[in-house]
């Protein structure tokens, strides 16, 4: 069965778009790239050309007479005669491109010619457009997808766009959810955490009705993680990036969240690790928040290059990541202690990147005032933070009320409660973090 991806919608658009032009859809590993690709090709298109580079290497020589359409089209038939080219009805994909990059290069060729609808695909490991000849500036495309969202993962459970857009009514209307709501967006939400939105996880959940099974599944994703790193990270160290990785999870359990070199290995500096957590966010498996140098606009040019916090895009691999029985504690809200924020700081991190916010955060030295994330709207800057317990929010407060801080007016938290307004602080339950974006657009 296919599950309706948020993707879906773009490609129709794409196809739609007499402008359109050759796609690369780049993500981590199995978040549903190729499947999503073929659902939509094979609904709209009277012939579909898929080619696997990964597991069809007699396809990686199709480059050797030249990257103009006609060559590669020309080697494409030699390989497999019996592949039809039927102009302005055909759709080309190429799968898991990392594996013959210069791929891309044809994208310009393609997008003059016009005759063929191309799309690309294949894990940011190993993607890497230094070794193309060209990677085809202004003829193509870029999409970046990842795991399922909360929003997504409630189309899997059956949940109607009505409802789903209930919760952006009620944050829009400061309006309470009534206990019977409220209950089952949180049960909802927990399963979510703990599942994460792995396709192939969801899907077990989904079909079993169970958990059983889906924690094996979650290990397994970041094995092949790991794998990837000594296959596609050349020229650094391959032992130093899988540290980094696996390092993430005991981080976050920190007070201070700040990522250190010092807690992977004793005495370790931050240079022995040059590239490493850039080659982690390539591929899609780490998500990074900036700290800020002050709470103000602009948010990109107000960055400490050297500070920063690491964060897991896919909350379910971060639980899976911890002991076996981290899944059921997540699920009765036991024996978390301090992980619990954290775990909670990782959804709202991937909330956040998965509806294209970026990631920034402030602690200001020698302080106790910091703040767990930003976002911005056109005029105002805007302190969200994730609480795990009921406690006053004493730095918000701060932020809010300082004359100092001129670019912030109002707050928002996070936590284990209802939807809620006071003191120019904006409470909502941690299920509405997937509709923040929504909410900062369409408020008042």
């Amino acid at each position: 069965m296919y599950y309706r991806r948020k993707i879906d919608d773009y490609l129709i658009n794409w196809k739609t778009n007499p402008a359109r032009k050759p796609l690369i859809i780049k993500g981590a590993r199995q978040i549903g790239k190729t499947e999503s690709i073929m659902h939509f090709a094979r609904n709209n298109y009277e012939n579909v050309i898929y080619i696997n580079l990964a597991l069809d290497k007699k396809y990686m020589q199709i480059l050797a007479d030249g990257y103009d359409v006609e060559s590669v089209i020309k080697n494409i038939s030699l390989v497999n005669p019996s592949l039809k080219f039927i102009p302005d009805k055909t759709i080309i994909i190429f799968d898991e491109i990392q594996e013959n990059p210069d791929i891309a290069t044809t994208l310009k060729a393609f997008n003059i010619d016009g005759k063929y609808d191309v799309i690309c695909s294949g894990s940011m490991l190993g993607i890497n457009y230094k070794k193309t000849h060209s990677n085809s500036v202004g003829s193509k495309t870029d999409y970046e997808m990842y795991s399922m969202d909360f929003e997504e993962f409630l189309w899997a459970k059956g949940y109607s766009q009505n409802q789903i857009n209930s919760i952006l009514t009620h944050m829009l209307n400061n309006n309470p959810f009534n206990n019977n709501e409220l209950a089952i967006f949180k049960s909802i939400f927990l399963d979510y955490c703990v599942l994460g939105g792995m396709p192939d996880v969801v899907k077990l959940y989904i079909e079993t009705g169970t958990f059983s099974g889906t924690l094996d599944v979650q290990e397994q994703i970041r094995l092949d993680y790991e794998e990837d790193v000594r296959k596609y990270a050349e020229g650094l160290d391959q032992a130093k990036i899988i540290s980094v990785y696996r390092s993430i999870p005991s981080q976050l359990a920190k007070e201070n969240k700040k990522f250190q070199f010092n807690k992977i290995e004793k005495n370790a500096r931050s240079r022995e690790y040059t590239g490493c957590i850039e080659w982690l966010k390539d591929a899609g498996v780490i998500s990074e928040c900036s700290c800020l140098h002050f709470p103000e606009l602009p948010l990109k040019g107000n960055i400490e290059e050297n500070k920063y916090k690491l964060y897991y895009p896919d909350t379910g691999l971060l639980v899976s990541a911890l002991d076996e029985e981290a899944q059921e504690d997540l699920r009765i809200n036991k024996n978390l202690g301090v992980y619990k924020g954290a775990l909670y700081e990782n959804f709202v991190a991937e909330a956040f990147i998965k509806q294209g916010l970026g990631l920034f955060y402030y602690k200001k030295e020698n302080s106790t005032l910091e703040e767990d994330f930003f976002v911005r709207t056109q005029n105002d800057l805007i302190p969200v933070e994730v609480k795990s317990n009921n406690n006053r929010s004493k730095s918000l407060s701060t932020l809010i009320n300082n004359e100092n801080y001129n670019d912030i007016s109002y707050g928002i938290k996070l936590g284990d409660f209802n939807i809620g307004h006071d003191n120019n602080i904006f409470t909502f339950p941690y299920f509405c973090a997937f509709k923040l974006k929504e909410y900062l657009k369409e408020k008042k």
